[in-house]
């Protein structure tokens, strides 16, 4: 790879040089020609970080060396350009991917100034415009391209480009035995860290499953004491086979939750427990009904404040503090707290932090909220909320399953267009927009 690397570097060392000794020659007043961005995307396919010559002084060969290793050691489709203040900006980004033709996250230091972009099925422009917020305050270009990578590699989801790890130069059979024990050496370092790396992700799971418990133990609880609250026998002269049968799927979903919950081992085993809570909530819910000769209800979400409140029965406006109004289900107690002005009876959990409601307590607790709400509904009922904006990343979805929302797909690192939404990158730099963290136009 650092064969690779030195003769790409050697390359756009020369191309450089000769234009400039040509430019000369002919009278040119320009002191050296801006390499083109087609050999800054050739470049970039053969290793993850470019730093133009003219450059240099921003981030050292082997700075950049290490963070190129770095990146290709995580296997994440991460790319890094240092370029010269001067460098044209009109279209650079969407340029620069088009070039380069790989589904990634670009991130591009000119001169003093920071931006990046990235593939939404990579990373939503949300997290891009977090990303570059967060490094802005850094000055020095190494730490602030380091402090990038290791924000960039616990957020971006994919992987890289196979074209990192295969040259297309001739080498000698020496060479090769000699690369062949480095890569043993090498291997065993590898594999070591993935290791580690499993078991830190294996031991966060398992906190997150434990702090997880507590709540869905509470949720199975309650519905269990409505269930030994229910005043319904099947054999009782009222009783009919529909009613029968909503009891009965009602107690299966009892039983059901009690099973997957004793048998979940990660975070987003959790919503298949309260999928089933849900289903039985909704089963009670037709019992009483038919007993009380109303009309059967619709099947609608549980109530968005504490699904143990039961099934909703209306959409209600609701401002959350400090954040936009939107509609949310709501049970009929709850819709009759809001009319009267009143606050809403709140699922908190705890927290850190002291207790909270459960869409500002962090990430594990969308495969709870997920199993009740389902499918597309959830993401617009949390937008602006803590656990919304973490569920909106890829990681999110690594993390603790899909199936929370369209969060967009992945379709591999390689070299491929077939991600690429110019929206995604906008319309170059020009005016004041570069430093603008990410959000330079387009759609999203």
């Amino acid at each position: 790879m650092k064969d690779v690397r030195m003769q790409v570097l050697i390359r756009l060392l020369v191309v450089p040089v000769v234009a400039a000794l040509a430019a000369l020659m002919a009278g040119a007043p320009g002191a050296h020609a801006a390499t083109d961005v087609s050999e800054i995307g050739a470049a970039l396919r053969e290793s993850p970080v470019y730093v133009d010559p003219a450059a240099s002084d921003l981030l050292s060969d082997a700075d950049a060396d290490a963070l190129a290793d770095k990146i290709e050691s995580a296997d994440e489709p991460v790319f890094v350009a240092v370029l010269p203040s001067d460098y044209p900006t009109q279209n650079l980004f969407q340029n620069l991917r088009t070039e380069t033709g790989v589904t990634g996250l670009y991130g591009i230091r000119l001169g003093d100034r920071f931006d990046a972009r990235a593939d939404s099925s990579v990373l939503s422009r949300q997290g891009v415009n977090n990303l570059v917020t967060a490094v802005q305050g850094a000055g020095d270009p190494k730490a602030q391209l380091n402090d990038f990578v290791d924000d960039a590699l616990r957020s971006v989801r994919g992987s890289a480009p196979a074209s990192w790890d295969s040259g297309g130069s001739t080498v000698s059979t020496g060479a090769l035995i000699g690369a062949g024990a480095v890569v043993v050496v090498g291997g065993a370092g590898a594999y070591a860290l993935v290791r580690r790396n499993r078991h830190r992700r294996e031991a966060e799971q398992r906190a997150a499953l434990e702090r997880l418990r507590v709540v869905v133990d509470e949720d199975i609880t309650a519905f269990g004491e409505e269930l030994d609250r229910l005043d319904f026998h099947p054999a009782e002269p009222r009783a009919d086979d529909a009613m029968r049968a909503d009891y009965e799927r009602a107690l299966d979903a009892y039983d059901q939750a009690k099973t997957y919950m004793a048998d979940a081992r990660r975070p987003e085993d959790v919503r298949a427990v309260t999928e089933a809570l849900e289903d039985g909530r909704f089963s009670l819910a037709q019992l009483s009904a038919r007993r009380e000769g109303r009309p059967l209800p619709e099947r609608r979400p549980p109530c968005f404040f504490d699904p143990r409140h039961g099934p909703s029965v209306a959409d209600a406006t609701w401002t959350p503090p400090g954040g936009a109004t939107r509609e949310v289900p709501v049970c009929a107690a709850d819709r009759a707290r809001l009319s009267d002005g009143r606050e809403p009876l709140v699922r908190e959990v705890d927290t850190d932090y002291g207790r909270r409601p459960y869409w500002d307590a962090g990430p594990a607790y969308g495969p709870w909220a997920g199993g009740y709400f389902g499918g597309g509904i959830l993401p617009g009922l949390l937008v602006g909320t803590l656990l919304g904006s973490m569920m909106a990343t890829p990681t999110y979805a690594a993390d603790y399953g899909a199936g929370y929302g369209d969060f967009g797909g992945y379709d591999g690192g390689d070299v491929s267009g077939g991600d690429f939404d110019p929206g995604d990158f906008g319309g170059g730099f020009g005016g004041g927009d570069f430093g603008g963290g990410g959000d330079f136009g387009g759609g999203f």
